[in-house]
C-alpha cells in the first residue's frame, strides 16, 4: 500500500530515507528550513517526482503520514506543536506521525498526548546505524507508540529498516534509542583508552587490535573506531556533536531521577570538553585524540 508522505528533515540521513520511500513507491511532500537544500541536496529527490514545499501546512495538507526527522526536542515540539504553522493544527485526524529525531521521553510522551487528543496517531521511531544504513535500507529502529500505530508506522519505515522492534508506549523508543547511545559512548571510550594503553606500554596499537577485536572485548563499535583512532582519521561518520547532544540528554535525564550513571557522567564531560573545543564536527573517534590532550596536561 502506498501513501503520500510528508517528510521534514532532509539532512544526511533524511535523504537517502526519503530516496527508499520513493523507491516503494510513495508519493513524497518535502520540507527543509533552508530553501537551497531543494536546488542542491534533494535536487535528485524532485527529479523523481517528489514535492518540495515551502510551508509546513503544504506538507501536512493531505499526507496520509508525516515523517520528521531533525535535531532536537524543540525543534520535534515546535514543528509538531507550539509553531505558528504546527503540524497537529493541519494533520488530518485519522494521520500517523513518526518521529525519528532523538529527543527527550518526557516530551516524546507530552507531544504524543497531545497529538492523540486531536486523533493523531504518534510514534517514536529514533534509528541507529549511520548514514551507510540509512543509505543501504538497513537501519535499526526502536519504536514506541500504541500496537496499531506502530504496525502502521512499521509498513512504512520498513523502506529503510532492516530490524523494527517495539519496545513499549510513546516515548520508550526514545528510552530505548538513549541506552543505545549510552553504551555506544563508553564503548567508544574504551576502545580509546584500551588503544592509548597499548601504545603507553610499548605495543603496537594495529597490532593489538587485531589481537583483541574478535575476542570478547571486540565489538562492531570496536571495529568500526579502532582504524580510525589508529590511523589518526577522525573525518566525520559519526559527528561528534550528534553524540554530544544524545549524551546530554541522557544526563541530564538520569540526574532528573537521581539514577547514579558514573560512566554516563565522566562521558558527559568529555563531550562538553570536546563542544568547547570546536571539534564538534569531527568523528567520534576524536576521543582518541582527546586522551593525549590530557596527558599532556
Amino acid at each position: 500500500m502506498t501513501h503520500t508522505i510528508g517528510f521534514i528533515g532532509l539532512g544526511t540521513m533524511g535523504l537517502p530515507m526519503a530516496a527508499h520511500l520513493l523507491n516503494r513507491g510513495h508519493q513524497l511532500k518535502l520540507y527543509a528550513r533552508r530553501q537551497e537544500v531543494f536546488t542542491l541536496q534533494a535536487k535528485h529527490l524532485i527529479d523523481r517526482g517528489a514535492i518540495p514545499c515551502l510551508s509546513l501546512t503544504e506538507v501536512a495538507s493531505n499526507a496520509d503520514v508525516i515523517i520528521t526527522n531533525v535535531l532536537g526536542t524543540e525543534d520535534v515540539r515546535q514543528i509538531l506543536i507550539t509553531g505558528p504553522e504546527a503540524i497537529q493544527c493541519h494533520a488530518k485526524k485519522d494521520a500517523l506521525i513518526i518521529d525519528h529525531s532523538t529527543i527527550d521521553p518526557s516530551a516524546t510522551k507530552e507531544i504524543a498526548s497531545q497529538l492523540g487528543s486531536q486523533g493523531v496517531a504518534f510514534v517514536d521511531a529514533p534509528v541507529s546505524g549511520g548514514v551507510w544504513a540509512a543509505e543501504a535500507g538497513t537501519l535499526l529502529s526502536m519504536i514506541g507508540g500504541t500496537e496499531e500505530a506502530c504496525e502502521r508506522a512499521s509498513n512504512v519505515i520498513s523502506a529503510y529498516t532492516k530490524t523494527i522492534t517495539r519496545v513499549g508506549e510513546a516515548g520508550h523508543g526514545q528510552i530505548a534509542k538513549l541506552c543505545n547511545q549510552i553504551a555506544q559512548v563508553i564503548n567508544i571510550q574504551g576502545v580509546a583508552e584500551s588503544l592509548t594503553f597499548a601504545h603507553a606500554l610499548g605495543a603496537d596499537p594495529a597490532r593489538v587490535f587485531e589481537a583483541i577485536e574478535s575476542g570478547m572485548g571486540g565489538s562492531p563499535m570496536m571495529s568500526l573506531m579502532a582504524p580510525k583512532m589508529i590511523n589518526r582519521d577522525f573525518k566525520a561518520g559519526i559527528a561528534a556533536r550528534l553524540h554530544a547532544k544524545d549524551v546530554n540528554i541522557a544526563h541530564t535525564a538520569a540526574r532528573s531521577l537521581e539514577t547514579p550513571l558514573p560512566c554516563l557522567n565522566v562521558m558527559s564531560k568529555q563531550y562538553q570538553r570536546l563542544i568547547d573545543e570546536g571539534l564538534g564536527e569531527q568523528d567520534s573517534s576524536i576521543l582518541f585524540k582527546m586522551l593525549k590532550r590530557l596527558d599532556a596536561e
